[in-house]
């Protein structure tokens, strides 16, 4: 029997769940119609700030919730992936994502994502939720202090990335016009994708947080197709990591369906605010909600708080 099969009668085992189930005036519908709920607010800023829904779900869900880590993980990859899959249309007509961008830098994702997931399973629950906090709150310091180039300066597109025929034109809504650009750096960002991609698998949160700022400071994508190019990045890496935890047992109905029904519908209004959203706004909402998230998450996996 797999290993997280046993962990099926802890998510109702649990304190917290366990006393709203027995509560005399309660409903088993009240925690999905929550997930929903929270997840549909959480997929319109999670496209336009480009962070993808996983990140902001998991660490959300892990620590407010009283479902086990492990299903609320295996959930996080779903739900990325259904935020992402929701946007890609509107980002792709609209020439905010490109495929020759995201295609070589999702593919080295996905492989050690998949390394990621099967290292995050094998560990006990604590230790995740503990590092899960820690990365999180690392998260907020990136996003707080890191510089971000709304059209990064880019001298010459390197060799690797004229070879893939990266580049593109893009409609800026705000300023009107219509912009090109290049990429350099490439080999690099394929290095750093690897990376992120095994913290996506490890953590359940599909690593959007990553890509932007790969994106957008090392290779000088403009920071709209950065945000765009990212959801797209998310689908193949959130999938691969996917299947394992779905192998697994690690994947709940229960929790799984409202959290991705109600992401996909926030993220296609998401995708259509990305063109005309300002996205400093976005980006400090996001950094607020990972903070109390993070710090939740990390008091949890030290018991602290339950």
């Amino acid at each position: 029997m797999r290993r997280i099969l046993p962990l099926l009668p802890l998510l109702w085992a649990h304190p917290a769940f366990a006393a709203a189930a027995s509560a005399p005036n309660s409903h088993w519908w009240i925690w999905p119609l929550a997930l929903f709920v929270v997840c549909f607010f959480l997929g319109i800023v999670a496209v336009p700030a480009g962070v993808g829904g996983g990140v902001l779900f998991v660490p959300i869900v892990g620590s407010f919730f009283p479902f086990h880590l492990d299903f609320v993980r295996g959930a996080g990859l779903l739900v990325a992936l259904a935020s992402s899959l929701a946007a890609g249309p509107s980002l792709l007509k609209g020439g905010l994502a490109n495929l020759r961008l995201a295609m070589p830098l999702a593919f080295g994702a996905s492989i050690s994502a998949i390394g990621g997931a099967m290292l995050g399973l094998a560990l006990p629950a604590h230790v995740v939720q503990t590092a899960l906090g820690l990365t999180i709150l690392g998260i907020v310091v990136l996003m707080a202090t890191a510089k971000k180039s709304e059209f990064p300066h880019v001298p010459g597109a390197d060799p690797l990335s004229k070879m893939l025929a990266i580049h593109g034109v893009f409609h800026d809504g705000i300023s009107g016009r219509d912009v090109e650009w290049k990429i350099h750096r490439t080999p690099m960002g394929m290095a750093m994708f690897l990376v992120i991609g095994f913290l996506g698998g490890l953590f359940g949160v599909g690593a959007g947080w990553a890509n932007v700022p790969v994106l957008n400071l090392l290779m000088g994508v403009p920071l709209k197709v950065a945000a765009g190019t990212s959801s797209l990045i998310l689908t193949t890496a959130s999938s691969s990591a996917t299947w394992y935890y779905l192998d697994n047992g690690a994947i709940l109905p229960i929790i799984a369906v409202p959290s991705v029904v109600g992401m996909m519908i926030g993220a296609r209004i998401g995708a259509h605010l990305l063109t005309v959203l300002n996205a400093a706004i976005v980006r400090k909402l996001v950094i607020t909600m990972l903070l109390i998230s993070g710090i939740g998450a990390l008091l949890k996996g030290l018991g602290i708080w339950s």
